[in-house]
């Protein structure tokens, strides 16, 4: 087994960024909203951008948002509405009609400078109401929201999915396992943080998997595992970073999040939502150090 030195963890007032917020299953459902809560509670300024409705399964499709000809999901902002707007008792809160990808955008080039003056620190999209394992990745709206935060926009981005759940609204009572992936991606947020700039290798995000909440039911029940997203193709794919005595070839999301209480950490390439190369797998596994374990 190898693992590189720890990452010395920072004062929580050091840790503190500015992230961009977005999701596939629309703004107004409990997952984004408890993400919130969780990245608030640690200390970061976030800002939702947002589809209003539901775009799950819609990649990285972008257009133009336009006026809304229905209430937006869950009632949340009625008939007519504008092609973009807010919680009218939460500003931070914001919705595009329009799909992932835009509405990421749109909070990247409007949002940013009225509450960060000026690019976010970091995007993070999800959790995802449903997994986003292997080729999910290609038409996940909450993915592709991630990857043109970082290859388009230059930002270091984190795609986050859930096994558990379905789709509810922001004001219904928050499950358990709401709380719990909200709590996990504050996790990894703050470790990808702590570990320094650039939190991110240039071109890449990070896709992280959280499986089934029925056994494990608290943050602490759970281990972070380096996986690759696709199954690798003998003489096509190319080697993986060296680790947990792996033979340069890293377990499959699938199969980490099938082990139990294990969250997948995959390195994918933003410009195609591959695999990255070993090497950009290993600066992220230098990165997180000790936070990441080996599958028994």
């Amino acid at each position: 087994m190898h693992f590189p030195l720890a990452v010395v963890v920072l004062p929580l007032a050091a840790q503190a960024v500015n992230i961009i917020s977005s999701n596939d299953d629309g703004w107004a459902e409990k997952n984004i909203r408890t993400l919130y809560d969780s990245l608030t509670a640690a200390g970061h300024s976030v800002v939702i951008s947002a589809p209003a409705e539901n775009k799950s399964g819609t990649g990285s499709l972008d257009e133009d948002p336009t006026q809304l000809t229905e209430a937006c999901e869950f009632d949340s902002c009625p008939v007519g509405s504008p092609a973009v707007g807010n919680n009218a008792t939460q500003p931070r809160w914001n919705y595009v009609n329009s799909f992932p990808v835009t509405s990421i955008k749109h909070g990247i080039q409007n949002l940013s400078t009225t509450y960060f003056n000026g690019n976010p620190d970091l995007a993070v999209t999800g959790p995802n109401v449903g997994s986003n394992l292997g080729v999910a990745n290609a038409i996940s709206g909450t993915v592709g929201a991630a990857c043109y935060a970082a290859h388009d926009a230059g930002i270091p981005a984190i795609a986050f999915s859930g096994a558990s759940g379905s789709a509810i609204a922001w004001d219904d009572p928050t499950p358990a396992y709401a709380t719990l992936y909200a709590e996990l991606s504050a996790k990894v947020v703050n470790r990808v943080v702590a570990a320094g700039t650039p939190y991110l290798p240039e071109g890449v995000y990070l896709n992280v998997n959280f499986p089934k909440a029925d056994e494990c039911t608290s943050v602490d029940d759970f281990k972070f595992v380096l996986s690759r997203i696709y199954t690798a193709v003998p003489l096509f794919s190319g080697d993986d970073v060296e680790t947990c005595g792996n033979d340069k070839r890293l377990p499959t999301e699938t199969k980490v999040t099938g082990a139990g209480c294990y969250v997948s950490i995959s390195v994918g390439n933003a410009s195609n939502k591959r695999d990255a190369d070993a090497t950009l797998q290993a600066e992220v596994l230098n990165k997180l150090g000790d936070f990441l374990t080996c599958l028994p």
